[in-house]
C-alpha cells in the first residue's frame, strides 16, 4: 500500500483528500513537519507529498525532498491573490502541482492519484502486455493485480486468491501462448519499482529493499539480477521500462511456476 503524507494542520483537508482517493492501494499519513515527512519517505512506499505551504514555510520547504525527485510534491494551501511571490518559489521548486485549500477540496484526492508516483510506474510498464504476450483476460486482470501489489513482497498463491483461482491453475492459464511463468512476473514488477526509486538520488539500495519488503540488499541484487542482468546499484540507471525490456529480451523463465 502506497503512503501519501500530509503535512497540513487542518484535519478536513486530510479527510477530503482520503476521499477523494481509490479506496484500495493508499494510505494517508498526517505528518507535523517536514522532517516527519521525509522519515516516513525513507521507510515506506510513498506515493506523494502534500504540504501546506503557507505555515512558515516557504523557499526552503522543498530542499527536504531535493533527493526524490521522482515523488510528487504537492502545495497544498488557502493561497491568496497577493501570493505571487510564493507561488513562483513553489514553481522554482519543482512542485507538482499546487491545490487551492477550499476550492479543490472536492477533487482533492483524484487530482493527487492522477500524478502520483504509483500512475507513473504504470505508465511507464504499459508496454508489458505487449512485450510479455498477455492477450487473454485472466494473463491481463492478472497483469493489473500483479502491478497492484507490486510494492510489497507478494507470491503467486496471494494473485490467485485475489482472483479466485488455484495457484496451479492460474499459473497455468498465465503461462499459455508463450506468456512468461508467473512467479518472474512478480519479480519483474517488484524490482520494476525498485528501480524506479532507486532513480532518486537520496535512496539507498538498503532503503529501498525495507520499503518493497525484500529481506535484504543482497536478496533485491539477486532479483535485480535474474530479472534484468543487473545489480541493484545499477537499477536506477535503467528505469522501470530499462527494467521491462531487459526482462522482455530473455529473462522470462525462471524454474518455479
Amino acid at each position: 500500500m502506497a503512503v501519501i503524507p500530509v503535512v497540513h494542520r487542518n484535519g478536513a483537508v486530510r479527510a477530503a483528500i482520503r476521499r477523494g482517493l481509490p479506496r484500495r492501494g493508499f494510505r494517508v499519513v498526517a505528518c507535523r513537519s517536514l522532517e516527519r515527512a521525509v522519515t516516513v519517505l525513507r521507510r515506506e512506499l510513498v506515493d506523494a507529498v502534500v504540504v501546506d505551504v503557507r505555515n512558515g514555510l516557504a523557499d526552503g520547504t522543498f530542499q527536504h525532498f531535493r533527493g526524490f525527485p521522482r515523488i510528487p510534491i504537492f502545495a497544498l494551501s488557502a493561497f491568496r491573490p497577493d501570493d505571487g511571490a510564493l507561488i513562483m518559489s513553489c514553481r522554482r521548486s519543482g512542485v507538482c502541482a499546487l491545490l487551492v485549500e477550499g476550492v479543490d477540496d472536492p477533487a482533492l484526492g483524484e487530482l493527487i492519484a492522477a500524478r502520483c508516483a504509483s500512475r507513473v510506474r504504470r505508465a511507464a510498464l504499459a508496454d508489458g502486455p505487449r512485450l510479455l504476450r498477455l492477450t487473454e483476460p485472466v494473463q491481463l486482470r492478472t497483469w493489473e493485480e500483479v502491478l497492484a501489489r507490486a510494492g510489497a513482497a507478494t507470491t503467486t498463491a496471494d494473485i490467485a486468491r485475489a482472483l479466485r483461482r488455484t495457484r496451479e491453475h492460474l499459473s497455468r492459464e498465465f503461462a499459455a501462448g508463450g506468456a512468461p511463468n508467473l512467479k518472474r512476473v512478480i519479480d519483474l514488477a517488484r524490482v520494476a519499482w525498485a528501480a524506479d526509486l532507486l532513480v532518486n538520488p537520496g535512496y539507498s539500495v538498503t532503503e529501498v529493499a525495507k520499503i518493497l519488503g525484500y529481506a535484504s540488499a543482497s536478496h533485491l541484487t539477486g532479483s535485480a539480477r535474474r530479472v534484468a542482468g543487473v545489480t541493484a546499484v545499477e537499477l536506477g540507471r535503467l528505469g522501470p521500462h530499462g527494467v521491462l525490456q531487459r526482462f522482455a529480451w530473455g529473462r522470462t523463465r525462471s524454474r518455479l511456476r
